[in-house]
């Protein structure tokens, strides 16, 4: 039997699947939220060592005021440079999401310092930058899953409105390329025999 009467096509080639174009958007994604949360971290650590040489502030004092300019000097960046394609129609929720995500993350950033000074006594400039920097490395992770997931939040894009056009339940996120097409059963007369 040849292949065009057996009803099966061979399905058009894709380029790139879903799957792929998504990983590709998130390794772009961290790459742009990696080189602000980079330039941050140096903000952050420059600003609490000067704060720590020029005042006589204790040290988590000094760190939450190097966080706060961090937080500001990232918003900038992640607003018009990581997220600047993302939607721009509810800039005082997202600035309100942003402070609260970020004053979560100022706690864990400073909680970890704080346990080192206070409860174990490692307050040395050297061992103070450590346990700064590690607790800015934690905090991180946590302001990167929240200010992609409630901050920047994607605009709409077409596949979620057809779908819902459609009274599709799938969700953006668990939307798969469709199926090939099976081929249609051949008609069976009555009284013939199958096999």
């Amino acid at each position: 039997m040849g292949r065009g009467s057996s009803g099966l096509h061979a399905a058009p080639p894709v380029p790139r699947s879903a799957v792929r174009q998504r990983f590709d958007r998130l390794v772009r994604e961290v790459a742009k939220f990696g080189a602000v949360g980079g330039a941050g971290l140096l903000v952050n650590l420059l600003v609490f060592n000067l704060v720590r040489h020029v005042t006589d502030l204790q040290v988590v004092r000094a760190s939450v005021i190097a966080t706060v300019v961090a937080i500001i000097f990232n918003y900038l960046g992640f607003r018009y440079f990581t997220y600047r394609d993302r939607d721009k129609s509810r800039r005082t929720t997202e600035l309100g999401l942003f402070l609260l995500f970020s004053v979560v993350g100022l706690v864990i950033e400073n909680g970890v310092l704080y346990a080192a000074t206070y409860g174990f006594g490692w307050d040395s400039p050297l061992q103070s930058n450590i346990f700064k920097f590690l607790g800015i490395g934690v905090a991180t992770l946590f302001r990167f899953w929240s200010y992609r997931t409630w901050v920047f939040r994607a605009l709409p894009s077409e596949e979620p409105a057809v779908a819902a056009a459609t009274g599709g339940a799938e969700s953006f996120l668990d939307a798969r390329e469709p199926a090939p097409r099976r081929p249609a059963a051949p008609e069976r007369r009555v009284g013939q025999r199958v096999g």
